[in-house]
């Protein structure tokens, strides 16, 4: 898959994708995309095509240059509180002291994740203080069991862009999340201070957060 996907790019773009050796350098190539959160959800293939991206099309890319360099293509879905804020697509990868992750991210804070996480949950934690709103709540609430994208080899997904909607589709149609704390915790949670905010904030654009964009 991942040699059928190099096969498709251009020339320039295969040399840009040869440069992404380590996690770290995806997470840098996808934080110079503009993120632009619109309702179509690319291919990894249109991803560096257009160079654009948002979390869900953004953290299939991630999977799949992760792939390249030997990981398996695993994606979790952190889940907000209904209602109250998008949820966030993880591509994870493992290092000899734990999991990590790269993400595509609209908020400073959401993105990179060093391999120094003992369980899914420690890594998923991490985001808690940083996972907010427009309205400065915090709105984590659970996150998803891993998916597994080196399963859909059928679908084409990392060139064909239907191909790859079909395989979000199933990304998203999963069994209830693992909750990250009770109704009683989050009934008490504090909001984000303003200062807090301003710094989770400092690089996003507010015109395609939650409630504010117009297409949510």
């Amino acid at each position: 898959m991942v040699e059928q996907f190099y096969s498709r790019l251009p020339r320039e773009l295969q040399a840009r994708l040869e440069s992404l050796t380590t996690p770290f350098k995806i997470q840098q190539y996808l934080d110079e995309m503009p993120y632009v959160a619109e309702e179509r959800d690319r291919s990894a293939l249109n991803v560096m095509l257009d160079g654009q991206s948002h979390c869900l099309d953004g953290g299939f890319f991630a999977a799949l240059a992760l792939w390249r360099l030997g990981q398996q293509p695993l994606l979790i879905d952190l889940v907000p509180e209904p209602g109250a804020d998008d949820d966030h697509v993880l591509a994870l990868y493992r290092g000899p002291g734990g999991w990590g992750a790269v993400a595509k991210s609209n908020y400073v804070n959401l993105g990179f994740r060093e391999p120094v996480y003992r369980s899914l949950r420690e890594l998923v934690m991490t985001y808690f203080e940083h996972y907010c709103n427009t309205h400065h709540m915090k709105t984590l609430r659970g996150y998803t069991r891993p998916f597994d994208a080196s399963r859909y080899d059928a679908l084409n997904w990392p060139w064909d862009e239907s191909g790859a909607n079909r395989l979000y589709r199933r990304f998203y149609a999963r069994r209830k999340p693992i909750p990250l704390l009770s109704l009683e915790d989050a009934a008490r949670l504090n909001p984000l201070a303003d200062r807090a905010y301003t710094a989770e904030t400092l690089y996003t654009s507010l015109a395609w957060a939650y409630g504010n964009r117009a297409n949510p």
